[in-house]
């Protein structure tokens, strides 16, 4: 029982050791020269370099604002909003090549479309009107859908007649 309860308090006292050293490291400004020019180099820092700034803005940050420097607020707004990674402005000519390369979309379809129907087979004997006009009959006959449909009393659609007339 003893032995937990010193192990506990010795636990708790070795982690308020380590906390305090964060706590301590973000009180003091980021150098001017770190934070100068940010906008430009942005995009040339390296990743861990980038995360690292990032971290100690943001510890920055989490204390008082009105202790941070005009350079450190101007820096965090600008990797928090500024127009880099998705945000980026796109490239110049790319409207151009969007367009273009859906023209070509469009036209390569139409090709395949048209060679597709340039060697099909000819329309099956069932779209004509004649065949379709005496489908309509055998389901006038068959009484078939007597509610709404072809055989109901005062019926005026065209009923199973899609094309037009053979000439």
């Amino acid at each position: 029982m003893m032995r937990t309860s010193l192990l506990r308090a010795g636990l708790r006292a070795s982690r308020t050791a380590t906390m305090v050293p964060r706590a301590a490291a973000s009180t003091h400004a980021i150098s001017k020269p770190t934070l100068a020019n940010i906008e430009k180099r942005w995009e040339g820092m390296p990743q861990t370099e980038q995360a690292e700034l990032w971290m100690s803005l943001r510890d920055r940050m989490k204390e008082n604002w009105d202790e941070l420097t005009f350079q450190e607020k101007k820096a965090a707004y600008w990797i928090a909003f500024g127009p880099h990674g998705p945000r980026a402005q796109p490239a110049a000519g790319e409207g151009r090549k969007v367009a273009l390369y859906t023209a070509l979309g469009v036209f390569a379809s139409f090709a395949l479309f048209a060679t597709m129907r340039s060697f099909a087979g000819p329309a099956p004997s069932t779209m004509t009107r004649e065949y379709q006009e005496a489908s309509n009959e055998f389901l006038k006959g068959q009484r078939a859908e007597p509610l709404t449909g072809v055989s109901s009393e005062g019926y005026s659609g065209k009923g199973m007649v899609q094309s037009p007339p053979k000439n």
